[in-house]
């Protein structure tokens, strides 16, 4: 009953509740004999429907997230992480400010990886917006609370974007006489960091971490993919920004 309830929900609440909306609007112009905007109008609320369910939004995050795997041996000489958005002015347990969802895995992956093999973190990631915390800075005081020697931490705090990301890891790294870089980020952004970093001329070992999307047996159908939902919304743009981040890296390559 409970999945009934969820299902229907998913119509009251944005973005289903607009699709609902948006579809009487039509049948509406319809039945004015208004065909031609009704078509528009219907195409519209389909397409928007398609990226609110996760149906659609499912596959498209998995066909990223599964382009590497995690390897059963880390072979390199620091570990680089890669930021993911950051709040700042928020309480946290020894300062301000914290690590968004996706940056905060991407840390705790590569501090549990410092802890096995004893390599370096290297944390790059600056202050993306005038109202969001230095990723950096942040990360750099979390590491120090989670126990990582501060001589094993290096941080790059300027980067707005993957680009600078590799563009600027790649200087600090030869500064410090580092070059086999096992590459930490969110599975679904791997592809465009790797693409990134290949073209500051860096070879790395990809660490993907904080899937999204559940794989193996559990990737299974139930009525709920039908269901429009915020969360299906944010995945689908999450995986078009990443899919043309990755024309715009090939082109670039190009040129």
């Amino acid at each position: 009953m409970i999945y009934v309830i969820k299902f229907i929900y998913s119509f009251v609440l944005p973005p289903g509740i607009f699709v609902v909306l948006l579809a009487l609007l039509a049948l509406w112009l319809l039945w004015k004999k208004q065909r031609g905007p009704a078509v528009v109008l219907l195409s519209v609320t389909l397409l928007l429907y398609l990226a609110s369910v996760p149906l659609i939004a499912n596959p498209l995050m998995r066909s990223l997230e599964s382009r590497y795997a995690q390897p059963e041996r880390v072979q390199g000489d620091c570990l680089v992480v890669l930021g993911g958005g950051a709040t700042t002015g928020t309480p946290d347990i020894d300062g301000e400010g914290s690590l968004g969802g996706s940056a905060a895995n991407r840390l705790v992956t590569a501090v549990r990886l410092h802890r096995l093999t004893g390599l370096p973190v290297l944390f790059s990631g600056g202050q993306v917006f005038a109202d969001s915390g230095n990723e950096g800075d942040i990360a750099r005081r979390q590491l120090l609370g989670l126990g990582v020697d501060e001589r094993s931490i290096l941080i790059e705090n300027r980067s707005l974007n993957t680009e600078q990301n590799a563009e600027f890891t790649a200087a600090l790294m030869k500064e410090h006489g580092l070059s086999r870089p096992v590459l930490v980020t969110s599975a679904f952004h791997m592809p465009r960091a790797v693409a990134e970093f290949r073209q500051t001329g860096m070879k790395v070992q990809p660490y993907p971490t904080d899937y999204h999307i559940s794989g193996g047996a559990t990737a299974a159908w139930y009525a709920s993919m039908l269901a429009p939902s915020p969360g299906a919304i944010g995945t689908v743009g999450t995986a078009l920004k990443e899919y043309l981040g990755l024309l715009a890296a090939v082109i670039k390559d190009k040129i």
